[in-house]
């Protein structure tokens, strides 16, 4: 009866999905539904100005391919001076999926995309 009442160690191994490494790219695409599911996402150029300059924005991307550079000045000089982090994206109509700004096709393909 003595070895009953002992307690016995035993290892119960978790047995789940092992999660890989996620890239910067991934975790941008969750950052950005997250922020749409919430109202926090703020789209365009003027919304993006106003956020910034009231200090309200946390995280701002910018597309590589934009073509007037007196955007990429305004919005990096934007986010130097308020202390945001600044994600340089490839390309505009990619940033435009991600953040919503794109028809769908009944089988879940972006159709027309705007470049953000």
């Amino acid at each position: 009866m003595a070895e009953e009442d002992e307690q016995m160690e035993v290892e119960v191994e978790v047995q789940g999905e092992e999660e890989s490494p996620m890239s910067v790219i991934d975790a941008l695409k969750e950052v950005l539904k997250k922020a749409a599911v919430y109202d926090g996402l703020r789209r365009g150029l003027h919304e993006c100005a106003k956020a910034l300059d009231r200090r309200a924005a946390r995280l701002c991307c910018l597309a590589k391919d934009c073509d007037n550079d007196e955007y990429v000045k305004l919005v990096k000089a934007l986010c130097d001076e308020s202390g945001v982090h600044l994600i340089m994206v490839e390309a505009g109509t990619e940033l435009g999926e991600w953040c919503g700004l794109a028809k769908r096709n009944p089988d879940g393909t972006a159709r027309k995309v705007v470049r953000c």
